[in-house]
């Protein structure tokens, strides 16, 4: 029996448009030969952030080792790492005059350390360049290994990111090899280390309200600070399917109860994504910038 299609609501139609400042920043990211979650992962917010000059830059690659079902980035085996893709990198994020870096990667459970020596590289080579930029990183779970977790912290970002992606019960089903309790753990050591921990969830999966709910408290119990909620949206045909598209109301009460639950800050909407305005988000906790 084919997959009933739900149509698209209107406040997911966007429009990508361009600027001055979208040229220069895909120029950049071009030119450097940079991979981005943007364009990777289909964010419906390029247009937005690259119109404003801020970018997701992701690292070690665009091949992943895993094959997470709402995932939309290349899975297979990856090339070898560019060893000078932390200056490429490091530079970027100064041309671009960022004021606030944003870094991911794909998985790397090929290496045997995971990546964790890239991810150090990569983040002390743009605190080299761009000593006045704050960083906000966005890591995968390392398998749980907390000696490797423990290198990206000893970097001392401002903000670790770890994503539990979905509710508990739905996890098995969209994400291939992490756990929903390790991703738990990954985010309780983060906070113990006195770092801002972040986490990301997707709405549309077949979770319900009272699902969310437990995951806000389960994240809340792990010392999580800061949490972002968005719609899930199919990247094609072979991933797993959009069960709903969740009203703006509904994304509101999710905000209203992560809130309530006391998440220092909660951006609950249809497009929001990991570090969607995580520069905003950041400065509004810390006024870092004047």
């Amino acid at each position: 029996m084919a997959e009933k299609h739900i149509r698209k609501p209107e406040w997911l139609k966007i429009n990508i448009g361009a600027n001055p400042r979208y040229t220069e920043t895909k120029r950049i990211v071009d030119a450097n030969r940079l991979h981005t979650i943007c364009s990777s992962g289909r964010c419906p917010n390029l247009g937005e952030c690259w119109g404003k000059g801020t970018a997701t830059f992701m690292i070690g690659g665009d091949i992943c080792t895993r094959s997470c079902k709402f995932c939309n980035t290349k899975s297979g085996k990856p090339a070898p790492l560019d060893e000078k893709e932390p200056e490429h990198i490091a530079e970027s994020v100064r041309l671009m005059g960022l004021d606030h870096a944003v870094i991911t990667s794909v998985d790397r459970d090929d290496l045997d350390d995971l990546g964790a020596s890239h991810w150090v590289k990569t983040i002390n080579a743009v605190k080299k360049c761009n000593p006045n930029t704050t960083i906000e990183v966005l890591i995968p779970d390392f398998q749980g290994r907390r000696e490797l977790i423990s290198r990206i912290i000893d970097t001392r970002p401002e903000i670790i990111s770890h994503n539990i992606e979905t509710v508990r019960r739905l996890t098995p089903l969209v994400r291939s090899v992490a756990t929903y309790e390790r991703s738990l753990k990954v985010i309780k050591q983060i906070s113990a280390s006195g770092i801002t921990a972040k986490s990301g969830i997707m709405v549309g999966l077949g979770e319900t309200p009272e699902e969310i709910e437990q995951a806000m408290d389960d994240l809340r119990a792990c010392g999580c600070g800061i949490l972002t909620i968005g719609q899930y949206l199919q990247p094609s045909k072979k991933h797993y399917p959009v069960a709903e598209y969740v009203t703006p109301e509904q994304f509101l009460l999710y905000k209203q109860a992560g809130e309530r639950k006391g998440f220092s800050s909660v951006e609950s909407g249809p497009l929001v994504r990991s570090s969607y305005h995580a520069r905003d988000i950041f400065k509004k906790r810390t006024n870092h910038f004047q």
